[in-house]
């Protein structure tokens, strides 16, 4: 079984307190209903975690959830300090995590080209059955 570093459960730690704290404590009209931290990055000092958050919803929605969150940064700091065992406390970086919105853009791209695939080659089977047949008739 491998070993977690301090970073790494701090990390995880600092996760689960954020991801509380947003969903349940904070009371900012211009947070977005879905609204997750998709991952926690503290250095390797301690001094800082940023948070990548993923909202779903309008270019408003996000941009309103971000100026939110980062308006709330020194509460965000201030309940996890109270919340883990640590000498020090990191500084909060929220930043916009878009990967799952990339990914999905990705599999819609995906599919479109299998379902343009799929047609050509059903396009294409059609044809040869036309031109099989027509070698029979004569």
């Amino acid at each position: 079984m491998m070993a977690y570093s301090r970073e790494e459960r701090l990390s995880e730690e600092i996760k689960k307190i954020t991801s509380k704290i947003i969903r349940d404590e904070l009371r900012d009209p211009r947070i977005a209903p879905i609204t997750s931290v998709t991952e926690v990055d503290v250095t390797r000092d301690l001094r800082f975690a940023t948070l990548f958050i993923s909202v779903l919803g309008s270019e408003e929605d996000k941009k309103g959830t971000i100026e939110a969150l980062n308006h709330a940064k020194g509460l965000l700091r201030k309940e996890v300090g109270k919340r883990i065992s640590s000498h020090y406390t990191p500084e909060i970086v929220i930043k916009m995590d878009e990967s799952i919105e990339h990914g999905v853009k990705m599999h819609q791209k995906i599919n479109e080209v299998r379902e343009k695939e799929e047609a050509r080659n059903a396009k294409n089977s059609s044809k040869e059955e036309e031109a099989s047949g027509d070698s029979h008739d004569s």
